[in-house]
């Protein structure tokens, strides 16, 4: 399964400035920063680059990680990461129902409405999505 490589800006969560900051040090894609913060050395070392701390460069790599799953992308792993899922493989091991639940009680509780929740299929389909990814790895 190919899988999406998004500009920086796009990714949630990343300000204009970081995302240039980022892209000066060779980071371009949500692909190429998945793979720079793949291990924990070179986390840290983004963030003393960019002087910013540890747990925003940590963010922002769960974030590209999560928009490998093409029908995930940067539209919703944020909303992923905010219901507590922070790998391909941990959205891989979900379950449709447990996670579309997490996602509408987050939804409601936030931003009291559950018109915006991703629909039981759309879940279903990250989660195969995921777990094609997760054999192919």
């Amino acid at each position: 399964m190919a899988t999406p490589a998004y500009r920086l800006d796009q990714l949630p969560g990343l300000s204009p400035t970081h995302a240039q900051g980022m892209t000066q040090l060779g980071l371009t894609s949500t692909e190429h920063l998945r793979r720079y913060g793949a291990t924990a050395d070179h986390r840290q070392t983004l963030a003393k680059k960019m002087q910013v701390p540890l747990r925003y460069v940590t963010k922002w790599v769960i974030l590209a990680e999560l928009a490998r799953v093409p029908a995930v992308g940067c539209q919703f792993n944020g909303l992923l990461l905010h219901a507590g899922i922070i790998s391909v493989a941990q959205l891989a091991d979900s379950t449709a129902q447990g996670l579309y639940t997490r996602l509408r009680r987050l939804h409601v509780a936030t931003l009291q409405r559950n018109d915006l929740c991703p629909t039981p299929d759309q879940v279903s389909l990250w989660i195969q999505q995921a777990k094609a990814l997760a054999r192919s790895a």
